[in-house]
């Protein structure tokens, strides 16, 4: 028996790594607390603004179409100056945002402001996850990053919590108001932290790098990928607004090349088929994922009739589903491996998806059927930044996490608008159970079948090292090792 197989888990992360943790873990508490809000109170900002279903979902989709340029910025200042830095520009950040929404006086207005949020969500995803993935012990990488990403679920606990109390007696936008309240908090607890161990180490006595570098060396690169710029952003707020009308497949085409181009310079000759991989794998993931999390509670208002406190109670029981999914999916990531694990429990997941729109008149058996359904499809996700991570270098890694993550979840503003205009075909909750069902399956192949890293391999035969755990490949089992 090795040393390291005596002592508990718990007495391998010291004192100063829990701190840490706990402080990443506030940020993204806060995170899931914002973004849920808009879903709460859909059905309200519907009704003030005179919008559709479809119309108001694309509220949703709002705080994704920013993502992918904030994941790549911020995730580049946290590379150059620190995880520490981004971290604390990326709360402030989506906190102004919210602290807008409850301002709004029209359709534009609030969806400005969730353009705003997505910017500070993506970064917040970037830095946190990896500050965190780099200051835990290397063998228990997995349990990290499935606890950081439970706070996003207690966060989402919180808001519907408070959504019975506040909505009802002072309306809709008081729950972005006191959104705000607790950032400083999380201010005060990340003010004294060390810098992230791997990034201290590797990076801080080094020539600070610069991930965006090779996009504008020259004035005709640096003029062509501001317009690839201009033009991704433009069409994409196109696209999930009015004005893009009729134009919404040229404009989504367009969208994708340009993201596609930026991918194809980041990765460079040998790693572009890895980040486009990796980001359909994850489009995917928010494809079947964000159908629930954005219309769950539009389904339970208007087609089974739940007053606001009913509503609550299955939020309750999802949300802690998704967070007692992610704690457990750590351990499950470093028993069996990250992308095993990630297979595994998507496909034991399948069993709930349609049991759970099946039931209509038990409150209590939803919220069961909800609590598995999520923490084992929701709750997976919490090894999701160590599965992205695991592919990238310490120099680049916020960046190309960033990047990569955040241009996938540009699936999560494509679900919403999906799943209402599916709903308009068939009830809310058969639409709902179908997208998350089938795209399930699409992830499940995926990554089971682990085809990022092999389209990686087709150009760079050397590139399966796992840099989250040095000397390790990124597919192989090794007893008591984490491996993805």
């Amino acid at each position: 028996m090795t040393e390291a197989a005596k002592v508990p888990w718990y007495r391998e992360v010291s004192p100063g790594q829990w701190k840490s943790l706990f402080a990443a873990w506030i940020g993204y508490l806060l995170d899931g607390f914002d973004f849920v809000l808009i879903t709460l109170v859909l059905t309200e900002i519907a009704d003030e603004f005179d919008l559709s279903t479809a119309s108001a979902a694309s509220l949703v989709s709002g705080a994704f179409i920013t993502r992918w340029l904030g994941g790549a910025l911020l995730g580049a200042l946290g590379d150059r100056y620190g995880r520490k830095a981004a971290m604390v520009v990326s709360i402030l950040l989506y906190s102004l945002g919210t602290f807008a929404c409850g301002f709004a006086w029209n359709y534009l207005s609030l969806f400005s402001a969730r353009l705003v949020i997505g910017m500070g969500m993506a970064g917040e995803y970037s830095a946190s996850a990896t500050y965190v993935l780099e200051s835990w012990p290397a063998r228990l990488r997995n349990r990290a990053s499935g606890f950081l990403i439970s706070g996003y679920s207690g966060g989402t606990i919180i808001a519907s919590e408070l959504y019975k109390w506040v909505v009802p007696h002072w309306g809709w936008r008081w729950m972005f108001w006191i959104g705000v309240l607790p950032v400083l908090v999380a201010l005060w607890v990340r003010r004294a932290l060390p810098e992230a161990g791997d990034w201290h180490e590797e990076v801080a006595a080094a020539a600070r790098p610069n991930p965006f570098r090779p996009l504008f060396a020259g004035r005709t690169l640096a003029s062509v990928n501001t317009a690839l710029t201009v033009a991704a952003s433009v069409a994409l707020f196109l696209v999930f607004t009015p004005p893009g009308a009729g134009w919404r497949w040229p404009l989504s085409i367009l969208a994708a090349g340009c993201l596609v181009a930026f991918a194809a310079q980041l990765g460079g000759r040998r790693r572009w088929p890895l980040y486009v991989g990796l980001m359909c794998t994850v489009f995917c993931a928010f494809l079947y994922s964000w159908p629930i999390q954005a219309l769950l509670p539009t389904y339970l208002k208007e087609q089974l009739g739940y007053t606001p406190s009913e509503v609550t109670d299955v939020m309750f029981y999802a949300g802690f589903g998704t967070m007692a999914g992610c704690c457990l999916a750590g351990f499950v990531g470093d028993w069996l491996g990250t992308r095993r694990a990630y297979a595994f429990t998507l496909l034991a997941s399948l069993a709930f998806v349609f049991p759970v729109f099946a039931v209509r008149d038990t409150l209590v058996g939803l919220g069961v059927l909800l609590f598995f359904l999520l923490a084992l499809s929701q709750g997976i996700s919490g090894i999701l930044p160590r599965y992205i991570a695991g592919h990238f270098p310490t120099e680049s890694r916020a960046a190309s996490l960033g990047f990569v993550y955040n241009t996938g979840a540009l699936g999560g503003a494509v679900a919403p608008v999906l799943g209402a205009h599916l709903a308009e075909g068939m009830s809310l909750g058969r639409a709902l159970a179908v997208l998350t069902f089938g795209l399930t399956l699409v992830v499940i192949v995926l990554v089971g079948t682990d085809v990022p890293r092999r389209l990686g391999r087709l150009t760079d035969p050397a590139g399966d090292q796992d840099h989250l755990l040095p000397g390790q490949p990124l597919s192989t089992a090794r007893p008591g090792v984490d491996t993805t």
